[in-house]
């Protein structure tokens, strides 16, 4: 992936991957604001000292950004929105993915699909709206067909620790979104956290859905799926679940609904590389 942008120009809005040690810094400082000051994550001393969220994985990792340059000249003003990207290849030389620390991932790793790791989004909040989410996706999905990415997974959050207060929310999620057993990521026995916690049939699933946070609504929205069990991240202040999302879903239910503003950056050669779905997929 080119660091030009992929909508518009670069006066206008628009997402690229991070080229420089300052953007890159710049996304960090963004993360700082919105996990620690906004949500009330736990710092160490470093990353307080520095008000930048970072740890030896963002060293490996591609980082999107969407860059809003009328903000100001400075970096640190212009990144409104970021995702942190690790691939297989990264991974393989880091020695593991960020998830493992709570998931086994062993079911999508025996798929033998080249995988790439979503995490640390965030976006400012005044720009917490559906163009600027779907600028996200753009990028995320001109990155996964120019790099013949075959399944991407990560760690969602839920706010909050208290279990109680998120039953109908995991419940939905366990009952309604889980992913086959073949793509089943599990969290690891020592932080297993049991999802169903409630019947099926006592389910709102109009409400739960509405209640979910909008990242995993739009995780749903393309076909997103769930691994089992969930994990307290007490440091960051959530509940996490893995996401599990085959590329050939975010075909069918992204580039389809936004082709028109992809087709010069995304080639047919490479949609081509993707396999069809399976079967039907289930959105909210």
């Amino acid at each position: 992936m080119t660091s030009m942008p992929l909508a518009g120009d670069l006066n206008e809005t628009h997402v690229r991957l991070a080229v420089t040690d300052e953007e890159v810094a710049a996304a960090q400082r963004l993360r700082f604001t919105i996990f620690y000051e906004e949500c009330k994550a736990k710092p160490s001393d470093e990353v307080l000292r520095e008000k930048r969220d970072f740890d030896l994985y963002d060293t490996v990792a591609e980082h999107l950004i969407v860059v809003d340059p009328s903000r100001g000249d400075s970096p640190y003003a212009q990144i409104i929105g970021t995702y942190r990207m690790i691939t297989q290849a990264a991974a393989r030389e880091f020695g593991q993915f960020y998830s493992n620390d709570e998931f086994d991932i062993s079911p999508l790793i025996d798929t033998n699909a080249y995988l790439l790791e979503l995490g640390r989004s965030c976006v400012m909040e005044d720009y917490r709206t559906r163009p600027v989410l779907q600028l996200l996706w753009q990028g995320i999905a001109h990155f996964v067909f120019s790099n013949n990415v075959g399944l991407t997974f990560g760690c969602a959050s839920l706010h909050g620790t208290d279990i109680e207060n998120l039953k109908e929310e995991l419940s939905y999620l366990h009952h309604f979104h889980l992913a086959v057993p073949e793509l089943r990521a599990k969290a690891l026995p020592g932080r297993y956290t049991n999802m169903n916690l409630m019947p099926a049939s006592e389910i709102d699933e109009k409400e739960a859905f509405h209640k979910l946070p909008p990242l995993i609504k739009g995780y749903l929205r393309i076909g997103a799926k769930i691994g089992d069990g969930a994990v307290i991240d007490y440091q960051f202040n959530t509940t996490d679940v893995c996401i599990v999302l085959p590329t050939s879903y975010v075909r069918q239910r992204y580039l389809r609904h936004y082709e028109r503003t992809t087709q010069k950056t995304v080639s047919s050669k490479i949609l081509n590389l993707i396999p069809p779905l399976q079967e039907t997929v289930q959105t909210a």
